[in-house]
């Protein structure tokens, strides 16, 4: 079972909450994924006053893990201040912290992040730091306090599925012993079984959920190829071969002149 914060979790697909068609549709997708949870923006909900309201509620009766996240946010004493509110609108020391440092690829700034993760580390937050594939950004962050990786495989709702193979495969090599999940960029099921199947913990998903024609079924297919990844990474598979092996055994089989 996925542990995160010395908290069993048991499922391994982790679900935004944003740009669903309606309400109803965000609660039916949940259900097909079977998440047990679920990340929110405080900044963007409490935007919409008393809507965000109703928002906060349907999520409680939803009755999930709440991850908030600091969505929104450029810079460090935002992020800090931000996931601040959520503690204490949600009653969590989970944060999911995001430090936006460009605005067409929303790719984190890194130096901001770490400085952020250092400071709500050392005030009690668990933090789930939404970062690049960089090891050395990485290495920062665990040493910041965070106890949980979450490097993108592309920009944030590009759809474009992993983008480096060998970078996601060496960050999972490197960080054997923290758990990781992919965050952003996976487009399709098929992405999200690849990042399982490299040994990845879990993976999170919004945009190619909520934007989906159909997204309860959408949900539910991305919940069968996370377990699928998941299931082949443990079984052990076949490395690939440059040159062809037969899986029938030729040796004493007939052979006519």
């Amino acid at each position: 079972m996925l542990k995160l914060y010395g908290r069993d979790i048991g499922s391994r697909l982790l679900l935004g909450t944003a740009r669903y068609p309606s309400p109803a549709v965000l609660a039916d997708a949940v259900r097909a994924s079977k998440t047990d949870i679920l990340t929110i923006s405080l900044r963007r909900e409490t935007a919409g006053g008393r809507q965000g309201g109703q928002f906060f509620e349907m999520i409680r009766e939803l009755d999930r893990n709440i991850l908030p996240n600091t969505a929104g946010c450029h810079t460090a004493k935002e992020a800090v201040l931000t996931a601040k509110m959520a503690r204490e609108v949600f009653k969590t020391n989970w944060i999911k912290l995001e430090v936006i440092g460009n605005h067409d690829t929303l790719q984190p700034d890194v130096f901001a992040l770490v400085e952020a993760a250092r400071i709500l580390s050392d005030d009690g937050f668990e933090v789930f730091p939404y970062t690049t594939d960089d090891l050395v950004v990485a290495e920062k962050l665990v040493d910041a306090g965070c106890k949980v990786l979450m490097p993108w495989c592309a920009p944030i709702g590009s759809a474009m599925g992993p983008l480096n193979i060998t970078a996601l495969r060496s960050m999972r090599a490197h960080f054997s012993d923290v758990p990781m999940i992919v965050d952003a960029g996976l487009g399709r099921p098929s992405h999200a079984a690849t990042v399982m199947e490299l040994g990845y913990d879990a993976v999170l998903l919004n945009t190619a959920v909520a934007g989906a024609g159909n997204p309860v079924i959408m949900a539910g297919a991305f919940a069968k190829a996370v377990t699928a990844g998941r299931e082949a990474y443990l079984a052990g598979m076949l490395e690939p071969r440059d040159m062809a092996v037969p899986s029938t055994p030729v040796i004493g089989t007939a052979v006519f002149s």
